[in-house]
């Protein structure tokens, strides 16, 4: 079976953003960029499916293919990914930030390529916060899709997930070909050891422009500010229950 992940540059999940002085969107420039955490996750997954651990057989996945969509510097979140076991890495090379359809239907793309029999994908990126893409690659290829999986088996031909919802949680069944997006609860990433980091050195990346797929990436969206949520006000001490009280009512929340 192979398994197509995909994967997406963001600023480090430990780093603060810094807005731009003009408002115009999050300034980049010297900060730590590292993978997605959910594709991360994603990968790990993948991974785990092709060695046999946790509750998938051995050699359910035979070959992980890496996608990522964006800068040039995107290739080293590919070869983390290749660090952690995946196979090869492909990355469409794109200057600009593309919305999720534009990602959605390049991704479309590349599976009428590869042909896979699963995607498997992070819910959402940390950065647009969209959660978006999975939902839609499966509406474009007319393939069904389960989302936010906390549990992910594959027995029959078909991917079993386990997601949480409001009431707790929910098992649905999804026949392969499938889109699945992966949540925090599926695993915890492993750490690349140093040397698979030197493999990863020697597996294939291929690099190809937007162009070469024909899609339509025009915006059909824009950001008018960006802005920072506003910082709370520090709180106020009450002697007694009377003043806390009068304080609301001079709030006007009582």
């Amino acid at each position: 079976m192979k398994v197509l992940v995909p994967v997406k540059r963001v600023i480090d999940s430990n780093v603060k953003a810094r807005v731009k002085a003009d408002q115009t969107g999050v300034d980049l420039a010297n900060v730590k960029m590292s993978m997605n955490p959910f594709d991360e996750i994603a990968v790990e997954e993948a991974v785990r499916m092709k060695e046999g651990k946790e509750h998938h057989a051995a050699g359910t996945a035979d070959e992980i293919v890496v996608v990522s969509i964006g800068v040039t510097q995107a290739q080293e979140t590919i070869r983390t990914a290749l660090a952690m076991g995946a196979d090869r890495g492909l990355l469409i090379q794109s200057d600009a930030d593309l919305e999720p359809l534009a990602i959605a239907k390049l991704l479309k793309a590349v599976v009428d390529e590869e042909k896979p029999d699963l995607v498997l994908l992070g819910k959402q990126s940390i950065d647009g916060d969209n959660n978006a893409v999975g939902q839609m690659l499966a509406a474009l290829l007319d393939w069904p899709q389960a989302t936010f999986a906390g549990k992910l088996v594959i027995e029959g031909g078909k991917a079993v997930v386990t997601r949480e919802v409001d009431g707790g949680l929910q098992t649905v069944s999804a026949s392969l070909p499938a889109v699945v997006s992966v949540d925090l609860r599926l695993n915890t990433p492993r750490y690349a050891s140093l040397p698979n980091i030197m493999k990863a050195k020697k597996k294939e990346i291929a690099v190809k422009p937007v162009a070469d797929y024909g899609v339509d990436t025009a915006a059909r969206l824009k950001v008018l500010k960006v802005a920072e949520p506003p910082k709370r006000s520090a709180g106020v001490k009450v002697a007694d229950a009377a003043e806390l009280v009068s304080k609301l009512k001079s709030a006007g929340v009582l």
